[in-house]
């Protein structure tokens, strides 16, 4: 008989441990797409809103167009190149200091050298352009776009072709505290200290799990008892 009891609580405990297993593994798939989530950086043309920190992936760039000396930062038209073949221009701002890094590509795109360079990913957050730079875009653009590609660009359609903003590379990330990700990990331990406890432990659930259990077998042993007696 105490055999058998051990063995029930035994079997018991190995349920809910195999049951907290299962809720850890869930909650491990779920922290890691939080974490992958929150390390994701979204390409410059999905950008929304200003405080979206994005990218683009360099092929092709301009000799600046506007500088602004305040900030030591030129403007220069980009182009990205996608793997579905779309080309897309856009305006970014560099600071001069870094300009260096992108001479290869700024040759190749004025054909400077026939070498391809290797694309190089920026990352920033979106700017509103103002009326001034609107205007220097649109005065620039003929010099930069190869006639073949070339589209009559205004003020009406510029945030067509250009969008309404520029990447200003020269803003570092500010990265925002994951909440429901730290929740996510807090849970997991917390499901592992449970489980290492119901293992350990005589724990109450357990415990009124045996209970119910007895007292549904002596409900069992009643009914099974009534029908023979009939």
């Amino acid at each position: 008989m105490q055999e058998n009891k051990f063995v029930q609580k035994l079997t018991i405990k190995l349920f809910l441990s195999l049951l907290y297993f299962i809720i850890i593994g869930i909650l491990l798939v779920t922290a890691y797409y939080l974490y992958l989530d929150d390390k994701k950086i979204d390409s410059f043309n999905n950008a929304k809103t200003t405080t979206d920190y994005s990218k683009i992936d360099i092929s092709k760039m301009s000799e600046k167009i506007a500088y602004y000396k305040d900030k030591d930062i030129g403007i220069h038209y980009v182009i990205e190149y996608e793997n579905s073949g779309v080309w897309h221009t856009y305006l970014v701002a560099i600071n001069e200091s870094e300009i260096k890094r992108f001479k290869q590509i700024i040759d190749y795109t004025y054909g400077k050298t026939k070498d391809i360079p290797k694309t190089i990913t920026v990352y920033g957050y979106p700017v509103l352009i103002n009326n001034e730079l609107k205007e220097i875009a649109i005065k620039h653009i003929k010099d930069f776009v190869p006639e073949s590609n070339e589209v009559e660009i205004t003020k009406d359609n510029f945030s067509d072709y250009l969008t309404n903003s520029y990447l200003d590379t020269t803003k570092e990330q500010v990265k925002s505290f994951n909440y429901l990700l730290l929740l996510t990990l807090l849970l997991i331990l917390f499901m592992i200290f449970l489980m290492i406890y119901t293992l350990c432990n005589n724990t109450k659930l357990v415990k009124s799990i045996d209970h119910t259990i007895e007292r549904n077998k002596k409900r069992i042993k009643r009914i099974k008892s009534k029908f023979r007696k009939r």
